[in-house]
């Protein structure tokens, strides 16, 4: 509070006269200054405060100057023509927004923004106009009504982690910096890293391992982890091997900030919850409810790529694009003044996709990588995209000619609509004339992709707001919306693609499909992810012809697979070993020390010598529950 007081003194001071300021308040990583007249404030005054008080400076309209929301909805929709088409108005008490979504947002600005400029000075608020999405999301709509509802506790969350991140902590001795590997580590699955500083305990993802029982979640048994001590929690990417354990930190007592993109955090609720919800249909043990999921919404800090924030008194994060799946994040830490960087790719993506561009590789400053190594392995070299779209096509135009049904387990998130693309091209160009069925959560992830355009390749961004051209909306796809559609799918003689959850068969529909469908040999199951050791997909793609299954009843019995079953790589999100090397080559400056991950024992060895002897890098391949000292 001390050093709040002594900041509002310094403001006051060094703002224009006859600004009239009601407040000042730390909220998350911000400082943010409540006044009555903020158009008093011009961006290069702005910027001089941040720069002299080295701080992210915000200026908000105080509460009491905003016009009521109604009212204020009333206002806009007089002042902005009709022919914008407004879809919703949704409005951000604790960040003084409004947020107007429209099919023509160029109306909503008009011309040199005269009509942003009148709708501000009407209602006070500051009017944020965005292009609507083609689709609708339930997600987006329902984590809009949570903030909007728990706005005073949310506001309430952010000054208090507020007021943590900005302590005065007196630093003494050495400044050193640990990593202790919490899983993930010669493993894929549960990847959760524990960042340990003289004043800071920083998690960086917090995921779960659906394969395997025994070790599905994260060591939080290390002496080294206390949730009570925790700052911050950084989420890079939304799949359940890297986030899908967050609700429980909540659970068991975390209250902190959790850092992400907004795409991420939108991504990981909807995961999060079709996680619970399949588990509570097969009677698995999850170790968190619906209510936890909420308070993951309620902390999370959302950040855009490139913005640099305080996470904590010493530990600066900047979020840049991984290219794995929309809204992924390489977590770029910055400790002290110029003391050390160390950059943590998450996924990563080192090459141009249908939906993203390529990782970043070029930082300020960095001297340690953190890399994962899913394909880190001396044969994992993947084909060329274009020739597996062509193998993936010719395996669909075989079975559908036979009349069969094929399968493509996937990951509801980035994989799927990867795979949209392709068919949805193939259909059009008469390659083959079927339905594709999406079941599981793919409609609703693709609903989120088209919010965020922003976040997609250039190409993408065009085609999914050209009128006719958006390609998630062509005829070919037919949504399943419940269990009914589903047997109605397996029971018709036509043949169709069918696009499920989850990617590896570890429940979910993809493995009702399945087993109706591996018996007959017209069908074919086609494997477009990485399958990890011990899920019944690796099991099918190694060649096993039986496999018990539990039925409902709680009694086992096999399903013989005579279906085809193929593999066709080259779509994955993550980079082969080529690409891994090339990004290690490429990165810019050149760590000193790189740290291979989320791989399988072999992977992250073969990996982690041919750096050290390519680059002549120190390298290490951690184990679960090891920890390295970076500095």
């Amino acid at each position: 509070m001390e050093v709040l007081e002594r900041l509002k003194e310094e403001i006051i001071n060094k703002s224009p006269k006859g600004a009239k300021i009601i407040d000042v308040q730390f909220e998350g990583p911000e400082l943010v200054i409540y006044v009555k007249n903020p158009e008093i404030y011009t961006n290069d005054i702005i910027k001089q405060l941040a720069k002299d008080l080295r701080k992210r400076i915000v200026i908000r309209p105080d509460p009491s100057v905003l016009m009521e929301p109604e009212l204020a909805k009333k206002k806009i929709l007089e002042i902005v023509p009709e022919d914008a088409g407004i879809t919703d108005i949704i409005f951000d008490a604790n960040t003084g927004e409004v947020i107007i979504e429209s099919k023509k947002p160029g109306l909503v600005i008009g011309k040199e923004g005269k009509t942003l400029e009148a709708i501000k000075k009407a209602i006070r608020w500051a009017p944020k106009p965005v292009r609507a999405p083609p689709i609708p999301s339930e997600t987006i709509k329902a984590i809009r009504a949570t903030l909007f509802r728990e706005r005073d506790e949310v506001k309430e969350i952010l000054r208090r982690i507020g007021r943590r991140i900005h302590r005065e902590v007196i630093q003494k001795g050495d400044y050193w910096i640990r990593v202790s590997f919490l899983g993930g580590a010669r493993e894929v699955g549960r990847s959760c890293l524990l960042l340990q500083t003289p004043d800071t305990k920083v998690l960086l993802d917090c995921g779960v391992n659906i394969a395997y029982e025994e070790k599905m979640y994260p060591q939080f048994d290390a002496p080294e982890f206390s949730i009570e001590d925790l700052d911050a929690v950084i989420i890079t990417h939304a799949h359940l091997d890297h986030c899908g354990f967050l609700p429980g930190l909540f659970r068991y007592g975390y209250d902190g900030p959790v850092y992400c993109t907004r795409p991420t955090r939108d991504l990981m609720t909807l995961l999060q919850k079709d996680y619970l919800d399949i588990a509570e249909k097969e009677g698995k043990p999850v170790p968190f409810s619906s209510k936890e999921i909420k308070e993951c919404v309620k902390h999370v800090i959302p950040l855009d790529y490139g913005v640099t924030t305080d996470i904590s008194p010493s530990i600066k994060l900047t979020l840049h694009n991984a290219g794995h799946v929309l809204g992924s994040a390489i977590a770029h830490l910055h400790f002290g003044e110029g003391l050390y960087n160390l950059a943590y790719t998450g996924d990563l993506k080192f090459d141009t996709s249908r939906l993203l561009e390529p990782a970043v590789c070029q930082f300020p400053r960095l001297e340690a990588l953190i890399i994962e190594s899913t394909y880190g392995g001396y044969d994992d070299v993947l084909p060329d995209r274009a020739e597996a779209e062509k193998e993936l096509l010719r395996i669909v135009i075989e079975h559908i000619e036979k009349g069969g049904k094929i399968l493509i387990p996937v990951f509801g998130v980035g994989r799927a609509q990867e795979l949209m693309l392709v068919l949805e091209e193939g259909y059009n160009q008469g390659i083959f004339n079927a339905p594709v069925y999406l079941d599981g959560m793919i409609w609703e992830a693709t609903a989120i992709h088209t919010a965020y355009p922003e976040y997609l390749s250039k190409d993408m961004r065009r085609k999914i707001f050209q009128e006719g051209d958006n390609p998630f909306l062509s005829d070919v796809f037919q949504r399943v919306r419940n269990t009914n559609d589903r047997r109605r799918i397996i029971d018709d003689s036509e043949p169709c693609v069918i696009l499920a959850t989850s990617g590896m068969l570890t429940g979910g529909p993809s493995l009702e499909y399945f087993k109706n469908l591996a018996p007959d040999e017209k069908n074919a199951i086609i494997f477009v992810g990485y399958q990890a050791e011990g899920t019944l997909g690796r099991k099918v793609q190694k060649g096993w012809k039986e496999i018990p299954i539990v039925t409902k009843n709680g009694k086992t019995k096999s399903i013989p697979i005579n279906m085809g079953v193929y593999t066709v790589e080259g779509f994955s999100g993550h980079s082969d070993r080529k690409q891994l090397i090339r990004y290690v080559r490429k990165v810019k400056p050149s760590p000193e020390k790189i740290i291979m991950v989320h791989g399988e024992e072999s992977k992250c060895l073969d990996f982690s010598s041919t750096v050290n002897r390519l680059f002549k890098k120190e390298t290490y391949a951690p184990r679960v529950l090891d920890c390295i000292r970076v500095k």
